[in-house]
């Protein structure tokens, strides 16, 4: 496949992407007709990419994201596809993450620059792919690989608003199942491209005579956009895992004074009494017969911001309900240091009769949230982050953990917007995935809903259910093909409960583990040094064409 259009405009500035000559009189040329919808393209791009995602959720206009940032960088010049890029990327990252406001405006202002600098790179890197043959896939992965790299870097990674994670219970959610979410990505990009290409091809003036051949080649690609999807819908039946019994699981929302506000914490020991009044709620309705006894209850995270290892009375909170519900407790607890510098964000499980047990320790950490990278110089120029106390420090063990009768695959919070923790839980042998989470400083943002929709799309990657449980919401079910069976309300007290299937067996995203990725990566920067190649081997041919022509004359 060649590049349709890419000299659309090549007899102008606005075609190579040099610089508008000056007229005649001195002043600058207006940008041309072609420039202006190049831009308008890629903040359309970028607008798409935003209302893909929740709380918009309109999933299908992912690939028209693709395809809109694909034409616009076309064949251009990369100084003005990274302008391009910077365009789409602030577009879509600026209201995309406004929920980080919470922290300051110069904060969320700050990520928000952070992450629109990854599509710069990118966007040059896609205008160098598209002068090659076969560009609709060389594309897509190039979107893998500024995911890729988003995901790690700096101060451990980013991942929000990947194409996949538009794409919870869709079509394209069946390729996670297969190679993870860059997979699903490289699935949403490839359909946008060959659309793209499809229909440059389809408008592209035909010679007299061409007939029914010519309309072979963009047929062909755009039945390939239709056929991405169609095996997407297939693909999570490719080596499911298997049922191999119930478990009955309770979520408990507890909710928490000063929803929304930067100190959700408030009353902490308020927070801790709320969350075991709700455990008593459902142990109330299970007396009544209203609610079925659960073999295991899931709290969320900070459901205790006070350390229940040292402070008696939270023991005595936490085991008065346990006791009873009569079911065992993963709980959220904040375990402080013995100094009371660091500490580390558990989900512990806490047994009726044995007290605290096996834990799981959060991997991936907030910056600037849960701890200040950098302290001494960050907070010489921000004072409010001071009110950042003891710094957490990461956990380095997979959430694997035994209780009431079966495996749970732990990730809290963040952890799920990464695909490692879960991966290995999972492959630990975790049956049921289940996500504690503390999103109250975010209720009614979006922030909770685009969580959400990452959760669900791990559980067809893994194929397994999900439970979620929040401090103020969303907490929610998830079946194993990532549609909801229950959403809690946001900023009230809840509790449900429900029969999820403990499975058994391991995708081959999760055998694969990070290899798809990999692979996809490799593809995109092998298309980038061909690019590379082609593009010098051009500027000699050029430069050496004089010389050409003084010998023949």
């Amino acid at each position: 496949m060649v590049a349709e259009g890419t000299r659309s405009d090549a007899g102008g500035a606005e075609g190579t992407g040099a610089a508008p000559r000056p007229r005649s009189g001195g002043r600058p040329r207006r940008p041309s007709r072609t420039a202006l919808l190049r831009a308008a393209a890629a903040a359309a791009s970028g607008l798409a990419q935003l209302f893909s995602l929740p709380p918009y959720g309109l999933w299908w206009l992912g690939p028209i994201a693709v395809a809109l940032l694909g034409w616009a960088v076309l064949g251009v010049r990369l100084r003005r596809a990274a302008w391009l890029g910077l365009l789409s990327g602030a577009v879509l990252m600026v209201p995309l993450i406004q929920w980080q406001d919470v922290f300051g405006v110069d904060v969320w202002l700050a990520i928000s620059a952070a992450e629109t600098a990854y599509y710069v790179p990118m966007a040059m890197a896609l205008a160098a792919v598209s002068r090659l043959p076969g560009w609709p896939a060389w594309t897509a992965a190039v979107w893998v690989l500024q995911e890729a790299v988003r995901a790690r870097f700096p101060l451990g990674g980013f991942p929000w608003g990947k194409l996949a994670f538009a794409q919870p219970d869709t079509p394209f959610s069946g390729y996670a199942a297969l190679g993870s979410s860059p997979l699903a990505s490289f699935a949403v990009a490839l359909c946008g491209t060959l659309l793209l290409a499809g229909l440059l091809r389809a408008l592209r003036p035909r010679t007299p005579g061409a007939g029914a051949r010519a309309l072979a080649l963009p047929a062909g690609l755009l039945a390939g956009a239709v056929a991405v999807p169609l095996f997407g819908a297939a693909a999570p039946h490719i080596g499911a895992p298997q049922a191999t019994g119930t478990s009955t699981v309770a979520l408990i929302q507890g909710n928490v004074p000063n929803v929304g506000e930067m100190d959700i914490a408030g009353e902490r020991m308020q927070v801790l009494q709320n969350h075991v009044d709700t455990v008593e709620e459902l142990a109330d309705a299970v007396d009544a017969g209203e609610a079925e006894r659960p073999d295991l209850v899931v709290l969320p995270e900070n459901a205790s911001d006070l350390d229940a290892y040292t402070d008696p009375e939270a023991a005595e909170l936490i085991d008065r309900a346990a006791r009873r519900i009569d079911a065992p407790l993963l709980f959220g607890i904040s375990h402080y240091s013995d100094d009371g510098t660091e500490r580390e964000v558990r989900s512990v499980v806490w047994s009726p009769q044995e007290g605290p047990g096996a834990h799981y320790a959060k991997r991936y950490l907030v910056p600037f949230g849960e701890y200040i990278p950098y302290r001494d110089f960050f907070t010489r120029f921000v004072e409010r982050l001071r009110r950042v106390g003891a710094d957490a420090v990461p956990g380095t063990e997979p959430g694997d953990l035994e209780i009431g009768g079966t495996t749970l695959a732990t990730a809290i919070c963040f952890d799920v917007a990464f695909d490692r923790p879960l991966r290995e839980a999972v492959a630990a042998g975790g049956g049921i995935i289940a996500v504690p989470t503390n999103n109250a400083n975010y209720n009614f943002t979006g922030q909770s809903d685009q969580q959400l929709a990452i959760t669900r799309l791990r559980a067809v990657e893994h194929g397994r259910p999900a439970v979620v449980a929040a401090t103020s919401g969303v907490s929610a079910f998830v079946a194993a093909d990532g549609t909801l069976t229950y959403r809690s309300p946001e900023a009230e007290r809840a509790w449900q409960v429900a029969e999820l299937p403990a499975m058994e067996g391991l995708t081959p995203a999760t055998r694969l583990g990070a290899l798809p990725e990999a692979a996809l990566c490799a593809l995109a920067l092998g298309a980038l040094a061909a690019a590379a190649v082609a593009a010098r081997r051009g500027r000699t041919a050029r430069a050496a064409s004089p010389a050409e022509g003084e010998k023949r004359v």
